[in-house]
């Protein structure tokens, strides 16, 4: 006889104010199964609406205390503080949480429009350092060979004065 079941649900997307202060919006996906049919039916009236319900709030604390920075770097240990909060939190319900994935951060559109135009002249801050540095490196260059050509003079101008 099977005692457990697996099971599945999405988070919807949560919109969640960081510790920095911008407004994310945030869904996950959560892996549990039913590891105690019977506490499952008598301690919570419905496990999975209960547990979507948990998940969502312990989403939006867990990433309200986090910045931008963090949420976009380290998914992975948020998703499993999240997992073990949920869990804890379900296990009298008989309820056992597997796994928290985070899918989708989406930031506000002014602020993709300001990430992108930061990258934007990044990008072209680097390009103009690579140029300067090519021009520094072709003007080395051509010195050295200048040099090297007035060395070269001066040797054959030695090399005929000791001919004559």
């Amino acid at each position: 006889m099977r005692t457990s079941v697996d099971v599945t649900f999405d988070v919807p997307p949560q919109e969640i104010l960081t510790r920095d202060s911008v407004t994310v919006s945030v869904d996950a996906v959560v892996y549990f199964r039913i590891f105690n049919p019977i506490i499952s039916v008598t301690n919570v009236a419905n496990p999975r609406v209960s547990t979507q319900l948990l998940a969502a709030t312990t989403l939006r604390n867990i990433l309200g205390t986090k910045t931008l920075q963090e949420i976009l770097t380290d998914r992975e240990n948020i998703s499993h503080l999240m997992q073990t909060h949920l869990d804890e939190g379900t296990e009298p319900w008989g309820v056992k949480v597997e796994r928290v994935e985070m899918k989708d951060v989406r930031l506000p559109a002014n602020m993709q429009r300001s990430m992108a135009a930061e990258a934007e002249g990044q990008n072209l801050f680097y390009f103009f350092v690579f140029l300067l540095n090519n021009e520094i490196l072709f003007i080395v260059v051509a010195t050295r060979e200048a040099h090297a050509k007035v060395i070269s003079a001066e040797g054959e101008k030695k090399s005929n004065q000791q001919m004559e």
